[in-house]
């Protein structure tokens, strides 16, 4: 592993016990054309091996070169990338490109980000890929918001400002990051990346980019439904503070379209579940009211004057 950074932007990968797709993700970072990234690869603390397989490979593959950190315990989702936009920006890089160990860039996936980022002039906030899943339909759980109520679709244009996105494929100056500050790593799970671009769109423009694009290897192209779900009801509660603590931010409008959010999914859930109604209703009130009074602090992160490896 050389002294220097070679590239200007580093990927942040989390990864937890999913070493296949993180080795197939981090052979796509490695296969990048025109443009590269150094690879930070944030682990919570798997137990599958996937320590001893990122050890087995070169410090660099191609143009890439491959930083390991092992957290120590599983953070979440929302923990690991706090973690990682954090080591990110105190390495030196200017540009963080952030995703899940199961999205597949492209090999221009990053190319078309600078290109993007050189019509702008740096002026932004983020820019985000369009996202598909495994038979190339549009996935769902990844569609970016051009407003509250509206998704992005007009997938055909160059560039779309939106004012939500996902952690899947997402590009950040760090300047926006010194700004702004980190992820909240108390969300654990959910609404971590919703909550981050919200807090980025607000100061400044963002946009989706319809030429960079990715694949997102989720298990299924459905979003989030506690009423279909029956195997990771707890997992809900984060899901229902989290989105609380977003939303109260945009005042009464977000107020009240999140009230209509919760009586649509308790509906959904009277109508539509098989089972564990009364469970799954008492997890939304009961973790919509924490919400309430879930006040964590929003950390920020200090550039060092100079690189350090």
């Amino acid at each position: 592993m050389g002294n220097e950074n070679k590239n200007s932007t580093a990927a942040v990968v989390v990864t937890y016990n999913r070493k296949e797709l993180l080795l197939k993700c981090l052979n796509c970072l490695a296969n990048q054309k025109e443009n590269f990234c150094d690879i930070i690869i944030v682990d919570n603390s798997s137990s599958d091996g996937t320590e001893e397989a990122v050890g087995a490979l070169p410090n660099v593959v191609e143009n890439s070169r491959i930083i390991y950190f092992n957290t120590g315990a599983n953070l979440g989702g929302a923990g690991g990338f706090n973690y990682g936009i954090r080591k990110g920006a105190e390495l030196g890089y200017e540009y963080l490109w952030i995703m899940d160990d199961d999205c597949m860039a492209r090999e221009n996936t990053l190319a078309e980000f600078f290109n993007v980022d050189k019509k702008l002039n740096d002026d932004y906030g983020f820019l985000s890929s369009v996202v598909l899943w495994k038979d190339d339909s549009i996935c769902a759980m990844n569609q970016q918001k051009t407003t509250f109520f509206k998704k992005y679709t007009d997938f055909d244009s160059e560039l779309t400002e939106v004012i939500f996105a996902t952690f899947v494929s997402l590009f950040l100056p760090v300047r926006v990051v010194l700004e702004v500050g980190l992820p909240i790593k108390e969300f654990f799970i959910w609404t971590d990346d919703w909550e981050y671009t919200r807090r980025i769109s607000k100061k400044f423009r963002c946009y989706a980019v319809g030429k960079s694009m990715v694949t997102h290897e989720s298990a299924s192209n459905t979003g989030v439904s506690i009423a279909k779900d029956n195997n990771r009801l707890e997992r809900y509660k984060y899901l229902y503070r989290n989105e609380i603590y977003l939303y109260r931010s945009e005042g009464i409008r977000g107020f009240f379209y999140e009230m209509l959010r919760l009586t649509k999914h308790i509906t959904s859930v009277l109508l539509k579940s098989k089972g564990n109604k009364f469970l799954k209703c008492k997890i939304i009130i009961g973790s919509t009211m924490k919400g309430f009074g879930f006040k964590p602090n929003i950390e920020y992160v200090q550039r060092p004057e100079s690189r350090k490896a």
